[in-house]
């Protein structure tokens, strides 16, 4: 009786169209009516419009305070903002459980520690938006280590250009980097932070250095990249990494600092070929998507 009483209180409200929501979520994200309008493909008098219906028919409140061209939400609008966020997720997964019922289960990945921490974060968040059933397990070793794993259905690996066995995911160089502010790169024996002795990047810097017979140490090693970084940062040592793991409060050296030139990686997805899913292939195509350079 009591959930007979509840249906009939709601059936007094309005209901809230989602396109209107999506519509409003697409302006605070991307700062105007103009930007939102190409986001849910919609012209800026439509977009409007929509706001229009949204303020004046739907909830008899004002969402946004205007001044000139530039606008930023009310209070109401914030409330509302959260609310349509929590809807539209909600509304997203009725509709992937119940027009995809097979996505849901377990796929398992392994990646090294630094393409956890720069790419992984992005590309999962998207996944969980789409299919929010399936659940992750991100198992972090080198790349040596992950590709001596049988029980891994996606494996995101550093190889050599030309023996990549996989789909390649971007290719970028190997750079030297150092604190801004410090120059760990004047000592000698140049101090290194690097990662464990199993790592491709390790072996390829300190290969470069004996090639110009420059003195070095590896000063601190660890397997994680965030440890690595903190030395880094702390002006202690220099480290080689991927040009993309390189963050502004660090520079990046060269051939003016006597320091070789690296080469040039490939990063790879490997599937296992014993564990094929729909699951395991539309997440192949949000990792090759979150790669892309």
């Amino acid at each position: 009786m009591q959930a007979i009483c509840e249906i009939d209180e709601l059936a007094h409200y309005p209901s809230i169209d989602t396109e209107l929501l999506r519509t409003f979520v697409a302006i605070a994200d991307h700062g105007g009516f103009t930007r939102a309008g190409e986001v849910v493909n919609r012209t800026q008098s439509a977009v409007s419009m929509q706001m229009k219906r949204l303020e004046d028919d739907v909830l008899q409140r004002s969402l946004f305070q205007r001044d000139g061209r530039t606008f930023r939400l009310t209070a109401e609008g914030q409330v509302l903002l959260g609310y349509a966020r929590r809807i539209l997720k909600l509304h997203s997964e009725v509709f992937n459980t119940l027009r995809d019922p097979h996505m849901v289960g377990v796929v398992r990945i392994g990646s090294p520690d630094d393409y956890v921490m720069r790419f992984l974060p992005g590309i999962l968040s998207h996944f969980a938006c789409t299919y929010p059933l399936v659940q992750v397990e991100v198992h972090c070793e080198p790349s040596t280590a992950l590709l001596q794993r049988h029980d891994l259905d996606l494996t995101i690996v550093t190889s050599r250009p030309g023996s990549e066995m996989g789909q390649i995911l971007r290719q970028e160089r190997l750079v030297w980097t150092e604190a801004q502010g410090f120059s760990p790169h004047e000592r000698t024996p140049l101090p290194l932070a690097m990662f464990n002795t199993d790592c491709f990047c390790r072996e390829w810097a300190c290969n470069a250095l004996d090639a110009m017979e420059r003195e070095y140490r590896v000063a601190y090693s660890s397997a994680s990249l965030s440890a690595i970084m903190a030395v880094v940062s702390a002006g202690l040592a220099v480290t080689a990494q991927l040009q993309s793991l390189v963050t502004p409060d660090l520079r990046i050296l060269g051939e003016a600092e006597n320091l070789p030139q690296l080469p040039i990686a490939s990063i790879v997805l490997v599937r296992n070929p014993e564990t094929p899913s729909p699951i395991t292939d539309c997440l192949a195509e949000y990792i090759a998507e979150g790669f892309r350079p």
